[in-house]
């Protein structure tokens, strides 16, 4: 699709048939439902993070993925617009955490897999949260340069890294 097509212009949309953008709601729908019922059989037999490496759960985890990009595409395609569905947006402030100016705050991640190197490399994994320290020291920079206030940031390996009072609580 080009950006010169009917879809992408300014223009409104006439007669859009929406058949396509509901069967992938509905694929992903269903893709949903099957992910709960297997976290709630897997989480029965195994521990939080032992569940969450569960192969069973991967698979629908990147089943959903894909089926959240189809519903991407389907949306893209009829109605030319760019879809931000897979975003996760908690409370805009932990509870009785300062935020400078009494403005508003949200918490945002960057998150990476990273495979370890080939055997015959001198580094391991543990080195990947140092250079992500590095870097988030420049991207505080960065928004720091922009106007933004950075009230917290953090590097974290193997989950999001809490914020505010509860971040030093153990699940």
């Amino acid at each position: 699709m080009s950006s010169e097509d009917g879809t992408h212009s300014t223009a409104p949309l006439q007669s859009v048939a929406a058949g396509e953008i509901h069967a992938a709601v509905d694929n992903l729908s269903s893709a949903l439902h099957q992910y709960v019922d297997a976290a709630v059989g897997v989480r029965s037999e195994f521990g939080s993070s032992d569940s969450d490496d569960d192969p069973r759960i991967l698979s629908l985890e990147n089943h959903i993925g894909r089926l959240n990009a189809a519903l991407f595409d389907a949306i893209h395609a009829r109605l030319g617009m760019h879809p931000d569905l897979t975003s996760c947006v908690w409370e805009p402030a932990v509870e009785g955490q300062e935020v400078p100016g009494g403005g508003s705050a949200e918490l945002f991640y960057l998150g990476f897999m990273v495979a370890a190197p080939p055997s015959t490399a001198d580094m391991t994994l543990d080195g990947v949260i140092d250079a992500l320290d590095v870097a988030g020291g420049g991207v505080t920079d960065h928004l720091a340069g922009a106007g933004y206030q950075i009230v917290e940031w953090a590097a974290s390996r193997g989950r999001a890294p809490g914020f505010g009072p509860e971040a030093d609580q153990d699940d």
